[in-house]
């Protein structure tokens, strides 16, 4: 008896370190393929970015893959990497991209416009909106597309809800071939993305554009992220009579002119003296659409009403002052048209005015969709830019303001 009881506990204790050598080996892969992963997106992505903050992302990972083909260069006017966990054997699911963009780029690195990668808004029989409790009203949240906020003063960049863009502008001491301005944008490329990932993102995007800027002689100045931590960016629209921030123009200039036939809803950003980039977005809710479409000949009356279903109807504006006033495009039939600071004019559905604020080119931009503006006259649309170019410039203190001319606000009848 006593022998059976001696050989039980021989075979458990084996046993037991043959479990410990086994859970030791699963560890040691483990590590192995955590530093592999770590290895790889250092070299995919030019160790801009910690790899370890990376394969932090998403509740963490401990197997990380990159894109073959997804490489950053920052020699290059533009260049990205892509990194993707590894859930299970056999597949993977994406996890993060980084992209770094010079205005040394053929594209420009602010486009306008009313295409589709602008829209603000889900469609209502786009799957991604039928769980929404305002699917049936397009306009009620931009689910597609909100204003990005800015980074503290906006002098850092701006960041959404699953990204963060830094920006480096290059000043004096800058290597000749360096260019005026980079931008690097961290992106988590799955859903819901958490407010500690939020701000790793954010850390991640600096860090990169500090390296990059230190590799290509750009001297720059990148402030310190915020100490607290970053909020999620507002997308439900209110009452464009309450507007307020980027938008306070637009409350202004509906207590002047009346409601007829302009936006009921505004989605702003903050108004800082400093930030480079100010947007605001205008739209028209299901009631307004009606009341428009009531206006209008028999012949364009369905068409506007079509806007309940989709093309919803909407205009935004944005400013950019400093080096971002050179780098500002619109589509034209595939082709990227760089809009020149100092300039005014409009071009497919896109109006712009130029002015210097601080001794700095700054450019003043409108954006339309195209089934909304088939609906505006020349001259409510001439009234509208007026008042916002005249608000933005008189509050930023900016002078030489160059409106665009009568001609250009006719061509909504052409």
């Amino acid at each position: 008896m006593r022998t059976r009881w001696i050989r039980l506990w021989q075979w458990t204790a084996w046993g037991g370190i043959g479990l410990s050598l086994y859970a030791g080996w699963l560890t040691v892969d483990d590590l192995r393929d955590r530093a592999a992963g770590e290895r790889a997106i250092g070299a995919a992505c030019g160790g801009l970015v910690p790899p370890a903050e990376v394969m932090d992302l998403h509740g963490g990972t401990g197997r990380a893959e990159t894109g073959d083909s997804d490489r950053i260069d920052v020699r290059l006017p533009a260049s990205a990497c892509a990194v993707y966990e590894v859930p299970g054997p056999g597949g993977t699911k994406s996890l993060f991209t980084l992209t770094v963009w010079s205005s040394g780029h053929s594209k420009a690195l602010n486009p306008i416009g009313d295409e589709q990668r602008f829209e603000p808004f889900l469609e209502r029989g786009d799957p991604r909106k039928a769980d929404s409790a305002d699917s049936a009203d397009v306009t009620a949240v931009a689910d597609r597309r909100p204003e990005p906020r800015p980074l503290a003063d906006g002098v850092l960049g701006r960041y959404g809800d699953g990204y963060a863009t830094v920006r480096a502008e290059c000043g004096p001491g800058s290597a000749p071939k360096a260019p005026a301005l980079l931008y690097v944008t961290a992106r988590a490329d799955y859903d819901d993305v958490s407010a500690a990932d939020r701000g790793r993102l954010a850390r991640l995007a600096r860090a990169a554009a500090a390296g990059a800027a230190d590799r290509i002689g750009c001297r720059a100045r990148l402030p310190e992220l915020p100490e607290q931590p970053l909020p999620t960016v507002p997308s439900a629209l209110r009452p464009a009579r309450e507007a307020d921030g980027s938008c306070g123009w637009f409350a202004a200039h509906l207590a002047r002119q009346g409601t007829a036939g302009l936006p009921d809803r505004f989605l702003a950003t903050p108004a800082l003296a400093a930030n480079p980039v100010e947007s605001c977005l205008l739209a028209v809710g299901p009631d307004q659409v009606e009341r428009i479409a009531e206006g209008l000949p028999d012949t364009e009356r369905r068409s506007a009403r079509r806007a309940l279903e989709h093309s919803p109807w909407w205009l935004r504006t944005v400013s950019y002052f400093g080096p971002e006033a050179h780098t500002v495009s619109y589509d034209d039939l595939g082709k990227d048209r760089r809009i020149g600071a100092g300039t005014a004019g409009y071009a497919r559905n896109v109006w712009w005015a130029s002015s210097v604020c601080d001794g700095r080119p700054a450019l003043h931009t409108l954006s339309s969709s195209y089934t909304y503006d088939d609906t505006f006259t020349p001259e409510r649309m001439s009234a509208l830019f007026r008042a916002y170019v005249d608000d933005v410039t008189e509050r930023r203190g900016c002078t030489r303001v160059t409106h665009p001319t009568a001609k250009d606000f006719r061509s909504l009848g052409d």
